[in-house]
């Protein structure tokens, strides 16, 4: 078992201290840098930095980021989401690192949505309905994975099933 025990820090946005969620670091008592690549291999990464190493993607309608000796998430409800993903993370990471050898380790990202390519399937209307002062602002929130297509109630069916569809095709859709 490469990751045994973690120190866990909730704590609320400092750009935007009224928010209604909580995000999370959790302090990790072994480095597991080694097994990033193969993390990224399982889970689909979506950014993979080499120096220092560290991985981000978007599960459970999270952001996460491993880095070697911390896990960020953001927006969380609670203490209690935030031990459940923490712990689900835990043992993906051992079970990555238990299974390296049957699996291909890749430092690579993988291609990510582009902004403009998401502004033209929003209805452009800033409306602030998504809680985003614009479109464009929106459309940033969801090339970064922290918004979906749910989140913009001016949407019309056809517009968010495309919107989803070219999310899939990164592996984005919520």
């Amino acid at each position: 078992m490469l990751l045994e025990n973690y120190e866990l820090e909730i704590f609320n946005s400092k750009c935007n201290p009224g928010a209604m969620s909580v995000h999370c670091f959790a302090h990790l008592a072994q480095d597991v840098s080694d097994a990033l690549p193969y993390l990224n291999t399982l889970l689909g990464g979506f950014e993979y930095l080499r120096d220092p190493p560290s991985v981000t993607f978007k599960s459970q309608g999270k952001l996460i980021t491993v880095h070697g000796r911390k896990i960020a998430v953001n927006a969380l409800k609670d203490e209690a989401e935030a031990r459940k993903i923490i712990e689900w993370l835990k043992r993906e990471i051992n079970d990555a690192w238990d299974r390296r050898d049957q699996i291909e380790p890749s430092t690579q990202s993988t291609p990510r949505p582009k902004l403009f390519e998401i502004l033209k399937l929003l209805p452009k209307t800033n409306c602030k309905a998504c809680r985003e002062p614009t479109c464009m602002v929106f459309a940033a929130r969801v090339a970064e994975g922290a918004k979906g297509s749910q989140s913009c109630p001016e949407l019309t069916p056809d517009a968010r099933s495309a919107l989803d569809a070219y999310l899939g095709r990164f592996h984005f859709s919520d």
